[in-house]
């Protein structure tokens, strides 16, 4: 018997068509659940998730379980689950599945202790929740662990830190640092994704606003071009001199936070830090100015000392706060700065997310492979991974490439051979 805590279970007859439709846009996803189904390669694994509660993680998590894996689930963000989704996987595929949409702290990680307590061997972070509560406060636990998988930026940072602070007590595989994860779900995902989020919050048009992008990095480039190709005039913030002068070489404008702050429309932070836009940044905006993050955690917006310099708050629309200060202007803060692209809309195409959990379901593969040879630190995906993933995804799209002859093979490999 499965055991679940979701919103309502009456919803789940809807979210099945959406994970049916999900997997008909992830066909390397497929290949890879139709040969676990053969193999078995995960069976007697018990392997506990803690990611956004969307239809590809979904998919992701049935590749797993029909790879004979025992599978529980809950949600890496109290705004991202899709309940009817929560609802499906708990009825219709009997997954231990834990998460309500807008879910307090209370239950978020009493959820997070549901998972821990089915006892994982392998753990799926988004952020790092799972591995983080197991090296605060279950470290007993860690003993059973053979590796964690992490699906994102922050975590990554955030495990390299243990790594060298020699607190991480577990192999680590950073997922996102896989070509065929940062560079496409990162990139393509996160910028079609939370444009998708701030038009379904506030329904406004780009074309001709100033759009601030604070942070360059792959979802920074992603966010920029399409917010360019919506017809907005984009500007980029940085602390990073390559990646602002990388900016700059992409056409974008590059300035201080500070002074972006007096000329923006709409801003959006994506940088995975802490205090981007502070409350002092939001005092200089104009009248209507729109915030919102697309970084993992809503500590990038300083949303507190928004709120105690502000007279009234109202919800204008489903995703959108008005805060009006004290000089009667007003800003309107999305999905509570959290996640816009999931708080607001659906997350990544599932296309996109095909190729990610793909990598998270062939890391689970790798570390359980590698069991007892790996020491206590942060590693990557084989490019042999990657390479198996980039050729899947032609193949579905239905694109073939070249390949080198031997003579090619033998130039790239000698140093006789030159001019």
């Amino acid at each position: 018997m499965n055991s679940y805590d979701v919103a309502d279970i009456k919803k789940a007859k809807e979210g099945k068509l959406k994970i049916e439709w999900a997997e008909k846009h992830m066909p390397v996803l497929n290949l890879i659940r139709e040969e676990f189904s053969r193999t078995k390669p995960l069976k007697g694994l018990t392997i506990g998730a803690c990611l956004h509660v969307t239809t590809a993680t979904a998919n992701l998590m049935l590749a797993l379980t029909a790879g004979g894996a025992r599978v529980a689930l809950c949600a890496c963000n109290p705004l991202s689950t899709q309940d009817d989704i929560a609802a499906s996987l708990a009825v219709d595929f009997g997954l231990n599945i834990y998460a309500i949409r807008g879910e307090d702290n209370k239950t978020y990680y009493r959820h997070i202790d549901a998972v821990l307590d089915m006892h994982p061997n392998i753990t799926l972070d988004d952020g790092g929740d799972l591995i983080f509560i197991l090296h605060k406060k279950r470290t007993k636990q860690l003993r059973e662990i053979i590796g964690s998988n992490e699906e994102t930026t922050t975590g990554v940072i955030r495990l390299k830190a243990m790594a060298r602070d020699n607190a991480l007590k577990v192999p680590a595989l950073a997922v996102n640092y896989s070509k065929t994860k940062h560079m496409f779900d990162n990139r393509y995902g996160t910028g079609q994704s939370t444009i998708d989020g701030i038009l379904r919050a506030t329904n406004i048009l780009l074309a001709g606003k100033k759009f601030v992008v604070a942070g360059y990095g792959w979802c920074g480039r992603g966010l920029a071009a399409r917010a360019r190709g919506m017809g907005a005039h984009v500007v980029v913030t940085e602390v990073d001199p390559v990646k602002a002068l990388e900016a700059i070489m992409d056409g974008f404008e590059v300035m201080p936070i500070a002074k972006a702050a007096v000329i923006g429309d709409i801003f959006v932070t994506v940088t995975g830090n802490k205090s981007v836009i502070t409350y002092n940044h939001i005092k200089k905006m104009k009248d209507g100015a729109i915030l919102a993050n697309s970084g993992h955690f809503n500590a990038e917006i300083e949303i507190e000392q928004l709120e105690k310099n502000t007279v009234r708050k109202r919800k204008m629309r489903p995703s959108a706060d008005e805060f009006t200060l004290k000089d009667k202007s007003r800003r309107y803060v999305l999905a509570e700065g959290r996640l816009v692209n999931l708080a607001a809309a659906e997350g990544h195409p599932d296309e996109v997310m095909d190729m990610s959990f793909a990598n998270q379901a062939l890391a689970c593969q790798w570390l359980l492979e590698h069991k007892g040879k790996l020491e206590n630190r942060v590693y990557q995906l084989p490019d042999s991974v990657d390479w198996r993933i980039a050729s899947l995804k032609l193949k579905a799209m239905g694109v073939g490439i070249d390949k080198l002859t031997a003579e090619q093979q033998k130039y790239l490999s000698s140093w006789q051979e030159g001019t």
